[in-house]
């Protein structure tokens, strides 16, 4: 950051795995909020923009909250039905959101792997697809929100099997099998700086770009536009 540019400050709501990774990366340009410090509309308009990873079940409470302060958020939440009328009502505040399942930047060009598997399996002789996720124990949600989006980016049927082990940031292999031979891709977390940094991405992209419209942006969107700007 130069001397020139706007020193931004985040909301971070939920301070867990990467809540707190999050936290530690923005150092004093962060405010956290977690249920010893309640976010509320009044603190959150003090800030640039939120960056939220909270679980499923806090979602709904924390839409509104957010809503009503009306300003940029990204966020993170899996194993959560997001409303229909979520991206009106965005519209409505004049916010924008960005959703993602999995904000890895590098995720992101496996999906177009993925797209390419996909589409050229019609050319197999009788091609199966499985997709095999592993996380930590603590993780609620199963199969990960990561495994559905390679099910839909794939755009073929796929049978999802999940397992939790000790502290496994995230793996993903997708098999694709016929009976001549198998192809294999493989996604793998060694840290989750790779999140928090996609988010911190994320987020400096919507505060960099204030000419895109309100509504909401799933963070693959978000992503594919970025990367037309490189081309």
């Amino acid at each position: 950051m130069t001397k020139h540019q706007k020193k931004f400050t985040y909301s971070v709501i939920g301070t867990g795995k990467t809540g707190g990774t999050i936290l530690h990366e923005l150092g004093e340009n962060a405010v956290p909020f977690d249920e010893f410090n309640r976010p509320t509309a009044d603190k959150l308009k003090q800030t640039d923009i939120a960056i939220i990873f909270v679980p499923g079940s806090a979602a709904s409470e924390v839409i509104e909250i957010v809503l009503e302060a009306g300003i940029p958020s990204i966020w993170g939440t899996t194993g959560f039905v997001w409303p229909a009328e979520l991206p009106e009502r965005v519209k409505k505040a004049g916010a924008r959101w960005i959703i993602g399942s999995n904000f890895s930047l590098s995720m992101n060009l496996v999906r177009k792997a993925i797209h390419i598997l996909g589409k050229g399996s019609v050319l197999l002789a009788n091609p199966e697809f499985h997709i095999h996720e592993v996380h930590h124990i603590q993780k609620q949600d199963s199969p990960s929100g990561t495994a559905l989006s390679w099910r839909d980016w794939l755009g073929q049927e796929a049978s999802i099997s999940s397992d939790r082990q000790g502290d496994v940031i995230g793996i993903h292999n997708l098999h694709i099998k016929t009976p001549g031979e198998s192809i294999y891709l493989k996604h793998e977390a060694h840290t989750r700086n790779i999140f928090a940094h996609g988010a911190i991405w994320a987020a400096n992209y919507l505060l960099a770009n204030p000419y895109i419209d309100p509504g909401v942006y799933q963070f693959q969107d978000i992503f594919d536009q970025a990367f037309k700007q490189l081309t």
